[in-house]
């Protein structure tokens, strides 16, 4: 598969909890490539990359997968509403810095910073 492909993937294998940026896979790609544990083909203008058979010897050596790491003992149905949450607020503020008067933009600007100096005190233990 090609680069974004396996980012895709990645992100799909790991529920969303890990998505690489295409500035770590590129050069991680062409590090492996350079140590002959994968090759790579051009094919209808993408660059498909494939294991050799020492990258699938390293592979196979090698501890659990890391989408499995990452994404071992993620709540789901918590991250879930995490995500609405702060999709939900960004969709308010946004509606609001968009649509609002200078007064309602600035209560709004007022409101996203008191909670998040609140949510760094739920992590401070403090009330």
């Amino acid at each position: 598969m090609h680069g974004y492909e396996m980012i895709q993937e990645i992100a799909e294998r790991t529920g969303g909890a890990w998505k690489p940026s295409p500035g770590s896979v590129y050069p991680t790609l062409q590090l492996l490539e350079d140590e002959g544990l994968i090759a790579s083909e051009s094919e209808g203008g993408k660059k498909l990359f494939s294991l050799t058979g020492a990258g699938r010897a390293a592979a196979d050596e090698g501890a659990d997968a890391p989408w499995e790491e990452a994404s071992r003992g993620v709540d789901w149905e918590a991250l879930t509403e995490i995500r609405q949450a702060g999709f939900g607020l960004m969709e308010a503020f946004g509606q609001v810095w968009k649509t609002g008067s200078k007064e309602q933009r600035e209560k709004a600007l007022t409101v996203i910073n008191e909670a998040r100096r609140k949510l760094y005190l739920i992590l401070a233990d403090e009330h």
